[in-house]
Formats: C-alpha cells, sequence, structure tokens
C-alpha cells in the first residue's frame, strides 16, 4: 500500500511497487500466472526485508528440549536454526548449522516417544534410547520412563489425557535432558538446507508451498551466519502490504472457489470432536501431516475450535492450567488456553480464536484477514457454520507462482527430504 504522498509505506510495499514495474514491461501475451512468475524470478531472494531481530534466534544444538520450547514460545517463532556447538567459531555456515528445528518436529517426537512407553523393557524403544544414541543420562532417563510404573503415560489412557500426564513429563529428566542434536531426526531437512541471496524470489516461493518449508532461510556463502529468515507468514504479510497495486488486484480479487480453494474436499478434512482427548488432535496431526485441525461440535460438522501444532506449547509451559481436569478433551483444551492467554497474554494472536471464511470470500479478503490475526490456517463453512474445507497459508502462496518444467535441475542434489510420514 501507499501513503498520501504515493510513496510506499513499508519496505514490502516498496518491493510490490518493484514487481508492479516489471509486470508493466512483460509480454502482454503472457498470462497472469506467467507474468508473476517471471517478475518473481527477475527479484533476487536479497531483496526480501529482513525479518525483525526478535524473531532471529538460534538454538544451540545442546540446547535441551525443555529450554527450546520455552524459547520458541517467548519468541512467538516456529522454527529456528540449529548451531553445531562443536563447529569452529569460523566455519562456513555450511559446517555451522545442522539443520532447522520446528515445533513441529518437538511434537512429533514427544509423541513418538510417548507411543513407545506402552512397549515391554525390550521394546525399540529401549533400543532406540541406548546410550550410544543419546548418551547414558538420557537413555536412563528414557529407559525409566518405559518402565511398568509409567505405562499409563500412553496417549490412548485416561492418564495421558490429564495434566498429571504433562506435570510428569516436564518434570522428568527424560525431558530437561533430551538436547536439539538429539532429535535432529525430526529436521525437515537434513543436512541443512538454505537460499543463497543471488537465489530467486521464485525459488523461495516454491520452497514455501510446493515444497512444504515453514521458514527458509538465507544466507551469504562468504559469510558464516544466516542472513535472513524468510516464513511463509512473512510472505502472506507481504501480499498485504501489496493491496491496491495492479499485479495484485489481478489476482488477489477472485473468488476463492474461481481459483480452486480451498484444495481438499469436505469428506477429507482431518477434524477432531470436541469430546475426544486433546492428544488426539495431536496424534492426527503426525499421523496426517499437516499442522493444525478444526475441533467440531460434539456428533455434528459445525467448526467451534482450531488446535494448531504449535499449541503444545501450552501442555508444555504450563501444564499446572489443566490441573482440575480429570480428562483434557478438545473442547476443555481450548477454554484452558483461552483463559491462559486472557491472563497472561493480552495480545496473543490465539485469541482471535478459530478464523472463517466462505467459498465466495476473495483471496484478498483472505489474506488480509490471516495477516490481521497472525494465524496460520483459515476454515471454510457455509451458512450455517458447517465445515467446507481448510485454506493454509501454503496453499495461498501455491496459487501465485508454478513450478516451470525442470526448474529447479540438480538444486536438491545431496539435500534429502525426510519421510513423508516424518513432516507435520
Amino acid at each position: 500500500m501507499v501513503v498520501e504522498d504515493g510513496s510506499p509505506r513499508s519496505p514490502e510495499a516498496t518491493l510490490g511497487r518493484h514487481v508492479e514495474d516489471l509486470w508493466d514491461i512483460q509480454e502482454p501475451q503472457l498470462s497472469p500466472t506467467e507474468k508473476l512468475n517471471a517478475c518473481f524470478e527477475s527479484i533476487p531472494v536479497s531483496a526480501f526485508p529482513p525479518a525483525p531481530s526478535s524473531q532471529v534466534i538460534e538454538l544451540n544444538s545442546d540446547t535441551s528440549l525443555a529450554d527450546a520450547v520455552k524459547l520458541l514460545s517467548k519468541h512467538k517463532i516456529l522454527s529456528a536454526p540449529v548451531v553445531d556447538v562443536k563447529a569452529p567459531k569460523d566455519a562456513s555456515w555450511i559446517d555451522r548449522y545442522i539443520g532447522i528445528v520446528e515445533f513441529a518436529g518437538i511434537v512429533v517426537w514427544i509423541l513418538h516417544q510417548s507411543e513407545k512407553m506402552e512397549g515391554s523393557a525390550g521394546s525399540a524403544f529401549d533400543m532406540y534410547v541406548s546410550e550410544e544414541t543419546i548418551g547414558p543420562a538420557v537413555a536412563a532417563a528414557a529407559n525409566g520412563l518405559s518402565s511398568p510404573r509409567f505405562r499409563s503415560l500412553h496417549p490412548e489412557s485416561p492418564t495421558a489425557t490429564s495434566g498429571n500426564f504433562f506435570e510428569t513429563l516436564t518434570s522428568s529428566d527424560f525431558y530437561k535432558n533430551t538436547k536439539v542434536q538429539d532429535i535432529s531426526g525430526s529436521f525437515r531437512w537434513a543436512p541443512f538446507l538454505a537460499l543463497q541471496k543471488s537465489n530467486s524470489f521464485l525459488t523461495m516461493l516454491l520452497l514455501l508451498s510446493k515444497y512444504r518449508m515453514k521458514s527458509v532461510p538465507v544466507v551469504d556463502l562468504g559469510e558464516t551466519t544466516i542472513d535472513n529468515i524468510i516464513t511463509q507468514s512473512a510472505v502472506i504479510h507481504m501480499l498485504e502490504e501489496c493491496v491496491g497495486l495492479h499485479w495484485f488486484e489481478s489476482w488477489g480479487t477472485k473468488k476463492l472457489s474461481d481459483l480452486g480453494l480451498p484444495l481438499m474436499k469436505p469428506s477429507r478434512i482431518v477434524k477432531v470432536d470436541e469430546d475426544e482427548p486433546v492428544l488426539q488432535a495431536f496424534k492426527l496431526m503426525r499421523q496426517k501431516g499437516v499442522g493444525g485441525v478444526p475441533v467440531v461440535e460434539s456428533g455434528g460438522s459445525k467448526a467451534v475450535g482450531n488446535i494448531s501444532i504449535r499449541d503444545i506449547q501450552f501442555l508444555l509451559i504450563a501444564p499446572a492450567i489443566y490441573k482440575d481436569y480429570r480428562s483434557i478433551t478438545a473442547k476443555n483444551f481450548l477454554t484452558a488456553v483461552r483463559s491462559y492467554l486472557e491472563e497472561n497474554q493480552k495480545d496473543s494472536p490465539l485469541l482471535s480464536g478459530m478464523v472463517t471464511c466462505q467459498r465466495d470470500n476473495t483471496l484478498k479478503e483472505v489474506i488480509l484477514k490471516l495477516d490481521s490475526t497472525k494465524i496460520h490456517r483459515i476454515y471454510v463453512v457455509d451458512d450455517a457454520g458447517n465445515l467446507e474445507g481448510v485454506i493454509t497459508l501454503r496453499d495461498i502462496i501455491s496459487k501465485l507462482v508454478h513450478e516451470p518444467r525442470g526448474y529447479f535441475g540438480d538444486f536438491f542434489d545431496g539435500v534429502l527430504p525426510l519421510p513423508a510420514n516424518s513432516r507435520v
């Protein structure tokens, strides 16, 4: 957007004006999508505004899971690059970083371990937490938690859905002593995947959409540290700042239904009943590879709330808020979190609750709503409030550009994504 004197009001708007200039000189026979592809291919990723300093944090590889969760929660971010504490001080970035840890990865790892706790003493769980793999102190703590007296901690048991489970987990040596480096198998990409400053906007947008990256680090080959981190949310904010520009309006004023959104049929939506244990919501996220699920009223399809992968922070950093619940159902979880936020974090975007729209809304309306609430997904409902679909930030970005045939070439050589079932 621009201010009254006609100048852009922000770095993102300046960037949008640059896209506008490129848009105006494209060949007229090109389709709008082809024009946008050409524009974004012409802009280096170094032109993207830097992330706020408060959101650029690094985690040392020997940081405990407990401290990692606290730091991510404190800075209101979903992921952070992990620095190898054993790397020399003058190491290049490719040797300095071992990957990016995400809230999603921590959640997946915790659930994976808790599911294995039901096994016997000779189970694969005990083998996984041997001294050779994660060190003697952590192995001892983990094997202690897999003993018979902790069997009731399995996620499907009554104990697992009460506050006691999380108080036990968060006070355990297992949780406190496990290091970020110990869960490197949960990192989305291995080894570390980053963009160089000379790479294009198009490359960045495709990584954030088709290739499912939540954030993309940008590096300079001659430097030892990350220059910038670009998130899906930052891209949506950039789009919000471009409202009014011709290239944006030609794309953003289309109705969701005309763009093929939502992508998923109603019958395939992953959802949880309000009376189900909240751990079922997080288990579904892990099993289905999604970052959030809607909560629907008991026995119906009316959406009453949303639980995202980052919400597990409230089970880990504030388990005391559930001490009066015999069972933490999805409904009780939503109620307890709202009360906690109203008392402790009145400015939290999570207080917005569930954000909804309808199929005849425009993409611009959805972008404005998502950016203003700082929420990562919006649910499509009918006039009666029944759930018809979900639209994520990734879905929106995927409608902005497309991948030309053979575009990435050997870009991914040596960078192997983890199996699909380990992604969230």
